[in-house]
């Protein structure tokens, strides 16, 4: 009976290790409005984010504001920026000239 408690016991550590390394339960080191921004590239530009450059926020009177510089992995850059409560970032494509 000891022998067959210690194996469930084993089990369930072995499960709960699994689970917690799973890429599913895993979490950007990156701030969330960060992560919604980069989901929002995936979807609307198809730009697999590179790396995130002038990233800022704060507030405007009692909203929060973001903002970001984009590059994507195939070199495209985009700025993108949003002040609560607006849900959706406002993403502009970034031009020689214009960055």
């Amino acid at each position: 009976m000891f022998i067959f408690k210690k194996s469930i016991l084993f089990s369930l550590a072995l499960a709960a290790s699994a689970a917690m390394s799973s890429p599913l339960s895993a979490q950007s080191s990156d701030p969330a409005w960060l992560d919604d921004l980069r989901q929002q590239l995936e979807q609307d530009q198809e730009c697999e984010v590179s790396y995130f450059i002038n990233m800022r926020e704060g507030q405007i009177g009692t909203n929060n504001y973001f903002e970001a510089r984009v590059q994507c992995l195939d070199g495209r850059m985009f700025d993108a920026n949003k002040t609560e409560p607006e849900s959706q970032f406002t993403i502009k494509a970034c031009g020689a000239a214009v960055c």
